[in-house]
């Protein structure tokens, strides 16, 4: 086991993986931007060095001041957390040339999942199911895109290879709407993210959201840990997660699970992992892999009762998986909020200092957040300060219990989304269950303030 770890990250992330690094036994060094000084998680640190001021490129996107971090630090790892530089392939081979272990996977495996051409193209030849579409990069040739758009059928959607996070996609309806629509998403991937290649996929009317966690080790031992339900989003950005998923049978889980494990296996990919997917009619497509912690693995964390933050660590460090898939037992339900600061309607971010803070308790409730009382919510990142996730022994538990968590949370001196949340739980389609991923879009445009 590691005997020093750094965390390249902010915020509740931050927070999570000190706590986890503190079960272990290992230290941990704690980076920070000049506006997150007064942080809780500084405040806890046994070590903690300023990587720059506020903005994110001088500070947490800052690859040099965080290897200097790790070295005059004596650090033996980096955990990236989630976001900035978790899934950049570049900096994962830079810490490992630097002489550090990189706390994710191999920087040949972010590549690949990195890129959802070349990730597609993998799960094709792993047998995991996928969306029909383009056979790699969409061609320059406007008369080639529009045979490939009618083999796949109308209505398509464009996506960036290198995008992610919502951003770069565009939905077309009919032909003379394609080659406009492809040029712009070109534009904008290669804005966005250095990369202007795009390719076609068929556009699922009304699909959920479906994940899948894995966790595999260096010994090419491999794991997944049940699924999530994330269609509960706004712009491609989830706000309600839950697992397990309701209204799916486990068989069908547990065949495209195994089928996860499997890819895992043939890539030899290590660490913690998620394959997203989108479900429709009893048919599970897979849209990519994200290569690190997700926000929401809470969720998983409730119902398996798996620690998915120290097996990170631990499997990092060498170690095989402490467990195997017969191990693996689902109990019960969880769902996760994330509080943004923002208005809860408009979605307008609401930085500012937080007067009052009151965090839920109680059976099954767990809160993860870095704030506190008389906290100063900086401007300049992601408006996300908290989950609440609650446990329940049926999802009709879990859900009384976040109405009653929700109810009690009190944050004052700044907006949150508290206020949409209680409407959601009290929603009847949402308390149903099995809501497609335009579900919150429809309703918010039905619930105008």
């Amino acid at each position: 086991m590691f005997k020093k770890i750094l965390i390249a990250n902010r915020g509740e992330i931050a927070l999570r993986v000190q706590r986890a690094c503190r079960e272990l036994g290992v230290k941990a060094v704690m980076v920070y931007s000049e506006a997150d000084r007064d942080a809780k998680y500084v405040k806890l640190a046994e070590e903690a060095v300023c990587i720059g001021p506020a903005p994110s490129p001088l500070s947490y996107l800052n690859m040099p001041a965080i290897i200097s971090a790790a070295e005059v630090t004596d650090a033996e790892a980096i955990h990236p957390g989630y976001g900035f530089l978790s899934e950049n392939a570049g900096f994962a081979e830079r810490v490992e040339k630097s002489g550090f272990q990189f706390i994710g996977p191999t920087p040949e495996s972010i590549r690949i999942m990195g890129d959802k051409v070349s990730a597609k193209q993998a799960m094709i030849k792993a047998g995991v199911p996928c969306v029909p579409g383009s056979d790699g990069e969409l061609p320059d040739d406007p008369v080639q895109v529009r045979r490939i758009a009618r083999t796949i059928g109308y209505p398509v959607i464009i996506k960036a290879a290198g995008g992610g996070g919502g951003r770069g996609m565009r939905v077309v309806h009919t032909e003379a709407a394609l080659v406009n629509a492809v040029q712009m998403t070109r534009a904008e991937a290669g804005a966005a993210f250095g990369n202007p290649a795009v390719y076609m996929e068929k556009f699922l009317q009304n699909p959920r959201h479906i994940e899948i966690q894995v966790l595999a080790d260096k010994h090419r031992n491999a794991v997944f840990l049940g699924e999530r339900d994330c269609s509960m989003q706004r712009r491609h950005q989830k706000i309600i997660e839950e697992g397990p998923a309701p209204g799916i049978p486990r068989k069908l889980i547990d065949r495209i699970g195994e089928r996860c494990v499997a890819a895992c296996k043939k890539i030899g990919y290590r660490g913690a992992g998620t394959f997203e997917f989108l479900y429709e009619n009893g048919e599970f497509y897979f849209i990519e892999m994200n290569t690190r912690v997700q926000v929401e693995h809470p969720v998983t964390e409730m119902i398996t009762g798996v620690d998915i933050v120290k097996t990170q660590i631990m499997v990092a460090a060498g170690e095989k998986l402490p467990f195997t898939q017969r191990d693996v037992q689902i109990r019960g339900h969880a769902i996760e909020c994330r509080i943004n600061a923002e208005d809860p309607y408009k979605f307008v971010p609401s930085p500012g200092r937080i007067t009052l803070w009151h965090a839920p308790g109680g059976p099954g409730v767990r809160v993860d957040s870095h704030v506190y009382h008389n906290y100063f919510v900086p401007p300049n990142y992601d408006s996300m300060i908290g989950k609440i996730i609650v446990h329940g022994d049926t999802r009709e538990q879990a859900l009384a219990r976040m109405r009653t968590a929700l109810l009690e949370t009190v944050v004052e001196g700044i907006n949150t989304n508290i206020p949409l949340h209680r409407e959601l739980m009290v929603d009847a389609k949402f308390m149903a269950g099995g809501t497609n991923i335009h579900y919150l879009e429809d309703w918010l445009a039905h619930h105008k303030r």
